[in-house]
């Protein structure tokens, strides 16, 4: 069954595959919530979704304003009832240049993006989708959610969090008529995936990545994760030897950048 939305809320909107998700779902008669730190690329991809024919709302925010963000929300779903929200903004970091670990402020703000901004963002409109018993919410992770990378353990951390998250999630909002997608993907195109020291296999356009993802939502499916060859590869990761693993992925490296 694919289904359609009146009313999504997306974070991390402003670029990347946030603002290629929120162009494939702009079209007329939708209410597009794009949430974003930067205020003229939000504005520009609000643009584009207006020229398409939806009404863009704008929330210019950082998802770790919980406050801030939970009114927000409850303004947006009020006017127009989200059916759909998803869960997108996220940084990383990395070693640093001279081989050092990320160090605890880096963890931190990970774990407060990547997981507790999905967080603020789903739980505000929570008791409003309960009520109408129904609604998609879509978590977007990383296929780092499978296996801890040397180089980047707060990431990995972070979205192995958000998975966990939404496998509890989706399983106690079921029964109610609440539609929970979890999704790990592998490489695309994204200024966090050029920042990736090494081989990038089987990477591919954002806008292939949120067409992906889409499909994902529109039937209601309760996973997505590709590139199904290295999904599968981590997932049957720790049925090797502890030790061969831990060599193979030290070959992944990546390079940090200070800026979120």
């Amino acid at each position: 069954m694919t289904r359609g939305f009146r009313s999504a809320v997306i974070s991390g909107a402003s670029r990347g595959l946030g603002a290629a998700l929120a162009l494939r779902l702009a079209a007329p008669g939708v209410t597009l919530g794009l949430i974003g730190r930067d205020a003229a690329a939000l504005a520009a991809v609000a643009a584009a979704c207006a020229a398409r024919g939806a009404t863009p709302r704008l929330g210019v925010l950082d998802v770790r304003e919980a406050e801030a963000m939970s009114a927000l929300l409850r303004d947006w779903d009020a006017a127009c009832p989200v059916d759909l929200v998803v869960a997108n903004a996220g940084i990383a970091h990395g070693t640093r240049p001279d081989g050092g670990p990320e160090g605890p402020a880096a963890v931190r703000a990970q774990l407060e993006v990547n997981l507790l901004g999905a967080l603020n963002l789903v739980e505000p409109l929570l008791p409003a989708m309960r009520r109408r018993g129904g609604g998609g919410i879509g978590l977007v992770a990383s296929l780092a959610a499978l296996r801890g990378l040397p180089d980047s353990p707060g990431y990995c951390a972070s979205k192995a969090g958000l998975w966990a998250y939404g496998q509890a999630l989706r399983a106690a909002l079921a029964p109610e008529g609440l539609r929970v997608t979890l999704v790990a993907p592998g490489f695309f195109d994204s200024a966090m995936g050029r920042r990736y020291r090494g081989d990038r296999p089987f990477s591919m356009s954002a806008d292939a990545a949120a067409a992906r993802i889409e499909a994902a939502l529109r039937r209601g499916a309760a996973e997505l994760a590709f590139p199904w060859p290295l999904f599968w590869a981590l997932r049957l990761s720790p049925l090797l030897p502890a030790a061969l693993v831990d060599r193979l992925v030290r070959r992944m490296r990546f390079r940090v950048d200070p800026a979120e």
